[in-house]
Order: C-alpha cells, then structure tokens, then sequence
C-alpha cells in the first residue's frame, strides 16, 4: 500500500528519500513563497506612487493647507500621499511651523515609508543565504550515513547497500533542492531590492517638489536678514 502511494506521489517519495534535513528547507521555501506573494501585493505601483497625486495636491494647496479631512484622504491614498500629507498636516498642527520643521516631518514620514516597502526583504535574503547552507547540511548528513553503512574494514562490499543508496540520496536531494530554493529566493530579492530603490527615488523627488511648493505657507518665521550684523 505503502509503495503504491508513493510511486503515484513522487515529490513524496523525494521527501522520503531525502530524510529529515529536507524539512528546513521545505519550511524555507513555504516561507520565500509567502514572502514573494506578500511583496508583490504590497509593491504594487497604485499602492505606493499613484500618477498625477503631486499635482493635484499642489492644485488644492496653492493658497492654503486643506482642512485635516482633506489631509487624512491624502494621506490614506498611497505611501506617496502619506509624505505629501507630512507637510500639511506640519503646517495645521503647529501655528508658527518653519520651513526647517515643515521638511523635517516629511523625511519622517519618508523614512517610515522606506521601512514599509523594505518589509521582508531581510527575511527573503535570509532564506536565499541559508537555504544552500542547509542543503550542504543534508550533504554532509548523507556523507555520514555513506561512511556509516561501510563495513569494518572500510569495504563498502561488505557494508549495507540500502543505507548506502539512502545517504547518496540524502545527499544529492538535499543538495538539489537548497539551490532550488535558494536561487529563485535570490532573484526575487534582488529585484524587489530594485523595485524598493526605485520608489525611494521617486519619493523623494515628489517631496521635494512638494516641500518647494509649501515653503511659502509655513506660518514660521523667515530667516532674519542681517541677522550677523
């Protein structure tokens, strides 16, 4: 019954064949997969800079800063509307707010932002780092198990042959599949890595655009002129 199963189920069979250390690197590529989809959702264009958001929210704030409800919508529209709602809601909440300080709550709230899209990441090149490491893990098991079934006298004739093909296999599975896991885990990293840079870019343009725009509706001081004198 039990061969049946396992001839119509063959990625069974690898597992059974590839013995215990195979299970950390199973875990670790449920985990780089969970990670991968999670990144995608997150990463989406829409969700971090939505087209024409700079614009429009210089249209609204040409004469004055909108009201907080204006603001909280801003700031619940992308990752991008939460910067540029940093600098109103600067302006709103501190009746004589500088430029200085106007700038610094926007590079908070970018640097919040950045920690967000960056979520994972370390944890997916963990997985790509530790998973051939545990694949050379299973390897040096297997080579155990192949100088264990030897007999005495160091002849493999007089060992047992099936703990033999059992530790070539734990071997070469184990091996296998921590770069399978490993490579695309690599990969993924690498270009959310991109992505992520990409955004940070753009973020950071459009803020300073932004910032440029509501200089002249801080309520602050300006710099006194002379003021060395």
């Amino acid at each position: 019954m039990a061969s049946r199963f396992a001839e119509k189920t063959p990625l069974l069979s690898i597992i059974q064949a590839a013995g215990w250390p195979i299970w950390p690197l199973i875990l670790c590529s449920i985990l780089a997969l969970a990670f991968v989809i999670e990144r995608f959702i997150k990463l989406q264009s829409r969700r971090v800079l939505t087209p024409g958001l700079v614009d429009e929210a210089i249209g609204l704030s040409r004469e004055t800063v909108p009201a907080p409800d204006t603001v909280s919508q801003l700031a619940g529209h992308s990752a991008l509307g939460e910067v540029l709602a940093a600098g109103w809601r600067a302006i709103n909440s501190n009746p004589r707010c500088s430029a200085e300080e106007m700038r610094a709550a926007m590079e908070a709230a970018g640097r919040q932002v950045a920690h967000r899209l960056e979520r994972y990441l370390p944890a997916l090149a963990t997985v790509a780092s530790a998973a051939p490491l545990l694949g050379l893990l299973g390897t040096v098991i297997g080579m155990i198990e192949i100088f264990g079934s030897q007999a005495p006298t160091g002849s493999l004739a007089g060992g047992n042959p099936a703990q033999l093909a059992h530790g070539i296999s734990v071997a070469l599975y184990n091996t296998a599949f921590g770069l399978i896991v490993a490579i695309p885990a690599l990969i993924f990293w690498r270009y959310f890595r991109a992505r992520v840079d990409g955004y940070v870019l753009a973020l950071e343009l459009a803020a300073e655009r932004f910032a440029r725009h509501l200089e002249p509706l801080c309520p602050g001081p300006a710099p006194a002129k002379g003021a060395g004198r």
